[in-house]
């Protein structure tokens, strides 16, 4: 018998971050809002103290050296999403978000390259006329998604 996800996943994760309480705070909102996992690319995570729900323990982070180290670790059939405020990007309140789906968010000074836009399946951004705290916009994007995906939440977080 082959085992099936109807529900699909998703994850969330930050391009060179900047600072690690970003990092911290995503991870707490990734957990709340029902991510598979977390994750960085260029720049590794200390554990913050102010993570009084020990996210750590309840959800894993994953570290990629370089964004080929990601793009070559995406699971099967799982759309690599871009957040970054272009002028081709589909604002989020439009998007239909992919069964499986990896957030890819760039930090808040440089935001996402064009080599790593160029491999993005798709690339959403937030409505506003400047960019937003690298977690807030993290938190926003899976609060849209678990609005439109009812399946997006895992049955115990609706207890």
């Amino acid at each position: 018998m082959k085992t099936k996800n109807t529900e699909g996943y998703c994850a969330i994760g930050v391009y060179k971050g900047k600072t690690e309480h970003n990092i911290g705070t995503l991870w707490r909102s990734a957990f709340v809002l029902g991510a598979a996992y977390i994750f960085t690319v260029g720049k590794k995570y200390k554990k913050q103290s102010s993570d009084v729900v020990k996210t750590w323990s309840r959800i894993p982070l994953f570290h990629y050296d370089t964004f080929e180290d990601l793009t070559n670790n995406i699971p099967h059939d799982c759309r690599l999403v871009g957040v970054e405020i272009t002028e081709d990007a589909q604002f989020l309140h439009e998007f239909d978000h992919p069964k499986r789906a990896i957030y890819l968010l760039g930090a808040e000074d440089d935001g996402l390259p064009k080599e790593v836009l160029e491999k993005c399946h798709y690339i959403i951004k937030i409505p506003g006329n400047s960019s937003l705290n690298v977690a807030v916009t993290g938190s926003i994007v899976l609060h849209d998604r678990v609005t439109k995906v009812p399946t997006a939440l895992p049955p115990h977080h609706n207890k």
